[in-house]
């Protein structure tokens, strides 16, 4: 479905800028922007997908991953087409990568995903599969009619986002979880194809400032992203920033599309990064993609006890009582049932 795009400024000649995604792309008439999802037309820009769901289904909270945000509930998970990164590595480039041709999607209006997600006993909204600010449009109007109903919502997000469109959708959005991909503007040049490191961690800020719940995601790629100082740098960001209760995911990577010649993140590399991240003065730094790890636990940051204990997104066990350990009973950063 077609609508006119919510930010966006008309330039003459009848071209426009686009105020969704940092990129800010100047738009020709009858042209789109980078991400293809946004077209010119007569000097007005119109979002191509809105509703236009390619992806759903129901997931636990962990799988997106967050860890501190009502552990063990259940979401509906949605996702459109296009991105403006188009990552080398996507697991989801089927559909992030989509740039022209059919789209492949099932038009859902926000109030189907709000009564889909009753249906299934979900208590919130997840925008996620691919970037979720090109969909800038229908993610808000869900998000409101998600409000109006009594549920939580969720971005899953590069943190590529305008300041202004972040504002427009922070009063209905509940949790920003972001990769930060790296600590370089050359990092991000290969990963992202855009080198916005500074405008990425202001976004991750703004989000924190506006109240969301914020946890930050970092994919270790092998010859990419891995080196102690650039790991080093978000881990001492993130405390200075967002604060040393802020959960750090460092995952791991595996071999696909463009870096299929890439071997997997060894373990004791993840091991070693999530010690920069201790050290660094993080109490919460995870390891994902690791089944059976004991670093996919939760342990209080005050006497080590264990709290949650998982098996990739199940929670075998949690210990947390009322929002705090039940052993020295320290407040447990997060949201928690009964807390």
């Amino acid at each position: 479905m077609k609508v006119e795009a919510l930010l966006y400024e008309r330039l003459p000649d009848g071209a426009v800028r686009c105020g969704a995604c940092q990129r800010r792309c100047l738009i020709e008439q009858g042209e789109e922007g980078w991400c293809k999802t946004r077209r010119n037309e007569d000097g007005t820009l119109h979002s191509l997908i809105y509703g236009e769901v390619s992806s759903i289904s129901v997931n636990p909270i962990e799988k997106k991953p967050v860890f501190h945000f009502h552990p063990g509930s259940r979401w509906l998970s949605l996702g459109s087409v296009g991105c403006n990164f188009r990552c080398p590595g996507c697991q989801n480039w089927e559909i992030s990568h989509w740039t022209r041709g059919v789209m492949a999607t099932k038009y859902l209006s926000p109030d189907d995903c709000v009564g889909a997600a009753k249906n299934s006993g979900c208590i919130g909204l997840s925008w996620t599969f691919n970037e979720p600010t090109l969909w800038l449009e229908y993610t808000l109007d869900a998000a409101k009619a998600a409000k109006r109903a009594g549920l939580y919502t969720n971005y899953v997000t590069n943190g590529s986002i305008t300041g202004e469109a972040l504002a427009a959708i922070a009063p209905f959005l509940d949790v920003f979880r972001v990769d930060i991909k790296g600590f370089s503007d050359a990092t991000y040049e290969r990963i992202g194809h855009i080198a916005e490191t500074p405008g990425i961690l202001e976004t991750v800020s703004q989000a924190k400032s506006h109240g969301m719940h914020v946890e930050v995601v970092t994919n270790i790629i092998p010859r990419f992203n891995d080196s102690e100082s650039e790991l080093q740098g978000i881990a001492t960001w993130i405390r200075e920033n967002l604060g040393p209760e802020t959960p750090w995911h460092l995952t791991q990577f595996y071999p696909h599309l463009q870096l299929a010649h890439l071997p997997p993140t060894p373990i004791a590399q993840l091991e070693a990064a999530r010690t920069i991240g201790t050290e660094a003065g993080l109490w919460y730094v995870y390891l994902g993609n690791v089944p059976g790890h004991p670093w996919e636990n939760t342990y209080c940051h005050s006497c080590g006890e264990l709290l949650i204990e998982r098996w990739v997104f199940d929670i075998l066990a949690n210990r947390v009582n009322d929002g705090s350990c039940p052993a020295c009973g320290e407040r447990i950063p997060g949201t928690f049932e009964g807390g």
